[in-house]
């Protein structure tokens, strides 16, 4: 039997109350999360067909909705129809969309990372998506190497596309965007179809940067990397493994650097600007990633439960 307006209305009532009553903070801006909607309550299951019609007629509609095909879930219409519609939009309401930002060399790969292990959203890295695409020679990979090889910048609805086709695909899942928009057209584009909830801006001073990241030294042939600061070679300039020499790329030079963070700055102040704006940029500052990520963990404490510490109390 199909579940009425007011069962399904009175469960989604009952997933809030589980979560428990919202603080100030979350009333603000939290979204909250909920176990997936039962299939029962989404959808009715066709029945199959008796007498003739299971003999090779078709399976007459049932009541409120479309005749199935072959096992297939029907389409539930009228109160149904519009019970389920509130009831997806209330699901994406739960879903956190979240942005992080912060020049090369930030730590924005580490915190990530930590975000990702301690809250379960899924990442989604520009550049990752990008690389993949190449190497899979898809259609917009394709288009986007043409640029790359000709050392041109992708152009906006390129990278805009490619985004929002894997974004169609975790529709249901919350996401850590990261890349992705690096220019106001993008964010316009992306607040079209998946507005962002918040913003984690890396504030790091540059010349912090360019300590970490000139500090940077690699062996070509193995590709291991040493930092004279925290992780230098026994011999200075020598493998540890090999004794052949270290190497700096040309992106690590000073130079290059201070090049590639004037560069962040210029194309993403406006997208920072936009954000802070629409009231959901939120600036962590510090030198160290280890003292950033504990006012980062805190303030997603506000928006989404920490997953680690669930797994850990209930394997205890």
């Amino acid at each position: 039997m199909t579940p009425g307006v007011p069962t399904i209305l009175r469960f989604l009532f009952s997933i809030l109350l589980a979560n428990g009553k919202p603080t100030a903070a979350e009333r603000r801006g939290t979204r909250w999360r909920s176990a997936p909607l039962p299939a029962a309550l989404l959808f009715r299951q066709a029945k199959p067909a008796s007498g003739a019609g299971a003999a090779g007629g078709a399976a007459p509609p049932a009541e409120g909705g479309k005749a199935s095909q072959a096992g297939q879930p029907e389409e539930p219409r009228g109160a149904s129809a519009s019970a389920l519609g509130w009831a997806m939009a209330a699901r994406r309401a739960l879903l956190l969309r979240a942005l992080i930002m912060g020049p090369p060399g930030s730590g924005k790969g580490t915190v990530s990372a930590r975000i990702v292990q301690h809250f379960a959203l899924k990442h989604l890295s520009s550049g990752d998506i990008l690389r993949d695409n190449m190497n899979r020679k898809s259609e917009v990979g394709i288009l986007a190497k043409s640029y790359i090889d000709q050392g041109r910048l992708i152009p906006d609805d390129i990278i805009t596309r490619l985004m929002l086709s894997e974004l169609k695909n975790l529709e249901q899942n919350s996401v850590l965007l990261d890349g992705f928009p690096r220019t106001v057209p993008q964010a316009e584009a992306l607040d079209k179809v998946c507005p962002i909830d918040t913003v984690i801006d890396l504030d790091v001073p540059f010349e912090t940067i360019q300590q970490r990241l000139t500090a940077r030294w690699i062996h070509p042939a193995s590709g291991r990397v040493y930092n004279l600061e925290f992780n230098p070679p026994k011999v200075p300039g020598c493998d540890d493994i090999t004794g052949e020499p270290l190497v700096q790329r040309d992106d690590d030079k000073p130079e290059t650097v201070m090049k590639r963070l004037k560069s962040y700055e210029t194309e993403t102040k406006p997208v920072l600007e936009y954000y802070r704006r629409k009231g959901v940029l939120e600036s962590f500052s510090g030198t160290e990633t280890n003292k950033i990520w504990p006012h980062i963990h805190r303030f997603l404490q506000t928006k989404l439960p920490d997953m680690s510490q669930k797994e850990a109390s209930t394997n205890r």
